[in-house]
């Protein structure tokens, strides 16, 4: 069998062969070398990053998941540690170093430039989703009283350290810092030496307050055309800039954590790398809770017991009705989180939410019903069969659906977390309503 690029990069490590380690990884794709090194334990990942020069070090934390690369940081030491972060952007150095242990970030802070550990510690004090948790310090400002020639000639004598930034728009401040306009970089180096910055800039520019939510400035950026926005503080002092980019990106970050919380991943990233331990205690908190929920749906059953032994055909259509309500309450679910993060819907619209669901339940309960329906029809030859678990799933998928829509909506309001607290309640209220629904049905008309 042949041998994986992550055994490689191990026997590599392990024989001190640095160079044809460093020369290994410029020939693998980036997806390769990602691919490689998300294998690799966090002992493993941390040889790495001191086997690798600073750049490619860099270009891996960056490729790598927040969580998989602070774990690996966290055992480098400080000062190779802040070596390879001083060359990512300020965005990604605080949301690696966010993930970091407080101990350890105090120990890679220390051995950073003084001006890297200010800004890192002024980035960490917001929060993740806002603006300032999204935006860069990396930015071109030049004074708007200065001239064309001034500020090109500003620009000029720091290239070196331009020359990193990904630079279209300047920005004009005035002596406090405080932004007074936005400059393309295209107008200012067409414009004549002798003309004021302030002649050439966009005035009263769009502009970000720090503590933005991730909710606003998605909506922000569907609005407009921009690629990026400044940010500034309630003085109206410049901090940094936020892109489109980091706000798509944290965006489908978030309805990633939340679809993981729905299935009981909750605490945080997992990945396969982190120890077993660890990944079973973060999963068993969510499992035990769904056994006793589960209890709950198998009492009804145990309830009808003679109906069951009665009309044994039904036990095969108990967990079909289970499962398809389930399946249609878990769309409602992810359609009313994914509103309640655009802010398009609020805990207080229920009723408006219920509405919407109940129409669109009944239209498809009555489609599933009729086929289910049919199924049994046609398996045992017994419309009365049919007609119980038809009528049981349409019933039961208008309930789903409700109880899908709504339930996010409710447990918001309550300032509990919809994407952890709507799985289960939904789960338990549509199996116990299928199982429920549909033997009484049969203890009707069957038995």
């Amino acid at each position: 069998m042949s041998e994986t690029r992550w055994e490689e990069i191990v026997e590599l490590l392990d024989e001190g062969a640095q160079g044809e380690l460093q020369e290994r990884f410029t020939e693998w794709s980036e997806a390769d070398r990602t691919h490689a090194a998300a294998h690799l334990s966090s002992a493993d990942l941390a040889r790495l990053f001191d086997a690798l020069d600073v750049g490619q070090a860099a270009d891996l934390v960056e490729d790598l998941p927040d969580r998989q690369a602070a774990d690996a940081i966290g055992e480098v030491g400080p000062d190779a540690a802040a070596e390879i972060l001083e060359a990512l952007s300020s965005d990604e150095r605080a949301d690696v170093l966010a993930e970091v242990d407080a101990h350890e970030l105090d120990a890679i802070l220390e051995a950073s430039a003084p001006e890297t550990a200010r800004d890192i510690r002024s980035l960490l004090e917001y929060d993740a989703d806002s603006a300032g948790g999204l935006m860069h310090t990396e930015f071109v400002s030049v004074r708007a009283d200065s001239t064309v020639a001034e500020a090109v000639s500003e620009i000029r004598s720091a290239a070196d350290v331009y020359a990193r930034f990904s630079i279209q728009y300047l920005y004009a401040i005035d002596a406090g810092g405080r932004l007074e306009g936005v400059v393309p970089l295209r107008a200012l180096l067409l414009s004549r030496p002798t003309a004021l910055v302030s002649d050439v800039m966009i005035e009263k520019p769009l502009a970000l307050a720090v503590d933005e939510d991730l909710d606003h400035l998605y909506e922000i950026f569907e609005e407009t055309e921009y690629l990026g926005a400044p940010v500034v503080d309630v003085q109206g002092v410049l901090l940094g800039v936020v892109e489109r980019s980091a706000v798509d990106e944290a965006t489908l970050d978030q309805a990633e954590a939340d679809h993981m919380k729905s299935l009981g991943i909750s605490s945080g990233e997992e990945l396969r790398s982190m120890p077993p331990l660890e990944r079973s205690r973060r999963r068993l908190a969510w499992l035990s809770i769904n056994i006793v929920l589960n209890l709950l749906a198998a009492s009804v059953i145990a309830a009808y017991e003679e109906t069951l032994q009665g009309a044994i055909a039904l036990a095969v259509f108990l967990p079909i009705i289970s499962d398809m309500s389930g399946c249609s309450g878990n769309q409602a679910v992810a359609v009313s989180l994914r509103e309640l993060s655009l802010g398009v819907v609020r805990p207080g619209e229920i009723g408006r939410v219920l509405v919407k669901e109940i129409t669109v339940g009944l239209m498809n309960g009555l489609a599933l019903g009729i086929l289910l329906g049919g199924v049994a029809l046609a398996w045992r030859g017994d419309a009365t069969l049919g007609l119980v678990v038809g009528l049981a799933l349409a019933i039961n998928t208008v309930l789903a659906v409700s109880i899908g829509g709504s339930v996010p909506l409710a447990i918001k309001r309550f300032g509990w977390d919809p994407a952890l607290a709507s799985g289960p309640i939904l789960t338990t209220l549509t199996d116990v309503c299928g199982f429920f629904l549909t033997l009484s049905f049969a203890t009707a008309v069957l038995v």
